[in-house]
């Protein structure tokens, strides 16, 4: 059934994912939703450094916010942060240096932040699209460890201090590319088989659908949601998809474009009218899997890799100084 869900997503997206897809949808969005301003919260954006992540870091401190940009490289998320303060005059703009494939690093941040912040809203945004089969230092499959896990123990270390907040919300960024994948908890770290960077990418967008909803049902009092936003022209798509940019990259959204329900779903008090757990595009919520197309997954699966994850994360916890 593969063939059939890559063509059925592939289709689905030249008509939906697609610049032309947003200005047809954006005619149904109500301007004053995010019309907002939101002065005196507080938002974590990951990868915000440039694409998606920096364009919803931008349009929040042009409402005010309190924005901690969480990023890898320290020269870029420098030039980064000193253009989101130039363009909005917001200058609550605070940068930290973390590589979300570390999960050492990630504990250590997230306790050394919850010791010294509040958080409102979390953004899970940094992902990576790694070609060949790539192990970190600590043998963790590069995309797995950023994508996957990475989203996962920051999400699950931070949730004490969004608990304490009116109006938490923690929102991933997807792709719907997760539509062509069924949950795999046998080979998470892609070890079997030929390495297709693009299906791994894919299968750890499908594992974070999967993440939101269970943490959706386990912490009532956070509004989760994750989201496509369509595909975009990014510094990321750029360098892991070539051959797809030069065939698309008259066609594809603008960065703002595809940060759009990141933000509304981040500031909209419509958002979290909507129950908690779904998976968005363009301010709609739309289903997690494709007709026919064989990509449910029984519960026991999804607990395991809830159980996995977990492990994972209390090894690295346990092994990190500080």
């Amino acid at each position: 059934m593969s063939w059939y869900r890559n063509t059925v997503w592939f289709v689905k997206g030249l008509r939906e994912y697609t610049r032309s897809g947003y200005e047809s949808a954006s005619k149904h969005f109500n301007p004053a939703d995010v019309e907002v301003n939101v002065a005196g919260r507080s938002f974590l954006v990951t990868g915000a450094n440039s694409g998606i992540g920096k364009a919803t870091a931008t349009e929040i401190a042009r409402r005010g916010g309190t924005v901690h940009l969480v990023c890898r490289n320290k020269e870029r998320a420098e030039v980064a942060k000193g253009e989101i303060v130039t363009e909005t005059g917001n200058q609550n703009i605070f940068l930290h240096i973390v590589d979300i494939s570390n999960p050492r690093e990630i504990w250590r941040f997230a306790e050394k932040f919850k010791n010294e912040h509040k958080l409102n809203v979390l953004i899970n945004n940094a992902g990576c699209m790694v070609n060949n089969r790539e192990l970190t230092g600590d043998g963790l499959e590069k995309n797995f460890a950023t994508n996957t896990l990475g989203t996962y123990i920051l999400t699950t270390a931070l949730l004490p201090l969004l608990e304490k907040e009116a109006d938490a919300r923690v929102i991933t960024v997807s792709s719907g590319g997760m539509l062509v994948q069924k949950l795999n908890v046998s080979d998470l770290q892609s070890g079997n088989g030929t390495f297709d960077g693009t299906m791994v990418y894919a299968q750890n967008k499908r594992q974070q659908v999967v993440l939101t909803e269970q943490w959706a049902k386990a912490h009532r009092n956070i509004h989760f949601s994750v989201m496509h936003p369509g595909w975009a022209d990014t510094p990321a798509v750029r360098s892991a998809m070539p051959d797809f940019y030069q065939k698309m990259k008259n066609s594809l959204r603008t960065e703002a474009q595809g940060a759009d329900t990141v933000v509304w779903l981040a500031i909209s008090s419509e958002a979290t009218k909507l129950p908690s757990g779904l998976f968005f595009q363009d301010r709609q919520p739309v289903p997690t899997h494709l007709p026919l197309a064989s990509t449910h997954s029984p519960p026991e699966d999804e607990e395991k890799l809830m159980e996995v994850l977990e492990e994972f994360s209390q090894k690295f916890k346990s092994t990190s100084p500080g």
